[in-house]
């Protein structure tokens, strides 16, 4: 007797297709679950979070004026040596 025939063999072929219905009912519910703890546990959360610095904290003027400043934009002069553009004081006198 060969030391094979001893062993127990275990079918690994055809697991998959023995039941499929099963593990398609299994595998959209994985997923689901995983999209509903995703919207409600990562986007849920981070929009609350854009929405409070947006509406309370976030002033785009003077943003824009801190980064004119540092000299980011092409289309505005920057701070060092140039003279202020008027346009900017009437465009924020508007709002």
């Amino acid at each position: 007797m060969s030391v094979q025939a001893t062993l127990w063999q275990t079918s690994d072929v055809g697991l998959l297709s023995e039941h499929p219905w099963f593990h398609i009912v299994v595998a959209f519910t994985v997923a689901l679950g995983a999209a509903v703890l995703y919207k409600f546990g990562v986007t849920g959360p981070r929009k609350k979070a854009y929405v409070y610095f947006y509406r309370r904290n976030y002033d785009s003027m003077k943003d824009f004026e801190e980064m004119r400043r540092a000299g980011i934009f092409q289309s505005a002069k920057g701070f060092w040596g140039y003279k202020e553009f008027l346009w900017i004081e009437v465009l924020g006198s508007l709002y």
